[in-house]
């Protein structure tokens, strides 16, 4: 299955935090097929805290949704993060966006994402690796989603 993984850091050397994160997931048997460039954007939600690196991957995987979350977060363990605040500083986060085409609603795991719309620093990496990547709750593509969002913070 092709799944899309976002990761962020904003804690300690991020850009070693984004990469130790893809040597763990290679380790556990998840194939990276693609890497979005690197980008420092402003934290979201909660802004009072440091930059964040932000990249998305591209992956192939044989784990179910379920297994693919447990072993994204026993990377996230493996790499300090601590868990203290919603939207709070963390050395790496590694969100789910998609799971192939599926879409999930658990008290676990929601696939796709739900802010993905909200997000440039997830819609722009998304455009670079697959533009024509449909979201399959609003049946549009990420280019169309990109291009909305910045047409909508231009208006705010």
């Amino acid at each position: 299955m092709i799944a899309y993984i976002g990761l962020g850091s904003n804690l300690g050397e991020r850009e070693k935090f984004l990469k130790k994160a893809q040597q763990f997931m290679k380790e556990e048997g998840i194939t990276i097929l693609k890497c979005s460039k690197i980008r420092e954007t402003l934290p979201y939600g909660y802004v009072n805290q440091p930059l964040f690196l932000n990249q998305v991957v591209e992956v192939e995987t044989d784990l179910s949704p379920f297994e693919l979350l447990e072993r994204m977060q026993k990377i996230e363990n493996m790499l300090g993060r601590e868990r203290e605040e919603h939207w709070g500083p963390r050395t790496i986060d590694l969100d789910i966006l998609f799971y192939g085409d599926e879409i999930i609603e658990s008290p676990l795991l929601i696939v796709p994402h739900k802010e993905i719309q909200n997000r440039l620093f997830v819609l722009e990496p998304m455009v670079e690796l697959n533009a024509n990547c449909i979201h399959p709750v609003f049946n549009v593509t990420m280019i169309t989603l990109y291009e909305q969002l910045l047409e909508k913070l231009s208006k705010d």
